[in-house]
């Protein structure tokens, strides 16, 4: 019903910048409007944890670690969520998953981030 594509994942030494898609598609699109869409990121032996989350009116919310750091946008002409991640730390390790509310809770495949330090 809804797919969700990541992209843009990969390895990056500390300090540089990655940046994350997320294209959503589906038939329920033509029905019923997103309500918000975001990261969530496990690393290992952790457990999920909201990254950052932006809502239908574009208000954001970012964990405390990563604010000032990183930087959530959407297309809403093309369902696609977007996370720019820049001064990475190798604590930002994990892998990243995006999710949309529309009706239900859906989510991506994951994507790894690995930060070297």
């Amino acid at each position: 019903q809804v797919q969700l594509v990541e992209s843009g994942g990969g390895l990056v030494q500390a300090g540089g910048s990655l940046r994350l898609s997320c294209a959503a598609s589906g038939s329920i699109f033509s029905i019923v409007s997103i309500n918000s869409m975001g990261w969530y990121r496990q690393a290992p032996g952790k457990q999920r944890e909201l990254v950052a989350r932006i809502t239908s009116g574009g208000n954001t919310n970012y964990r405390d670690s990563v604010k000032g750091r990183f930087t959530i946008s959407r297309d809403n002409a093309k369902n696609t969520v977007y996370l720019q991640m820049n001064s990475l730390k190798p604590e930002d390790t994990a892998v990243y998953y995006c999710y949309i509310t529309i009706g239900g809770n859906y989510w991506g495949q994951g994507t790894q981030v690995t930060v070297s330090s």
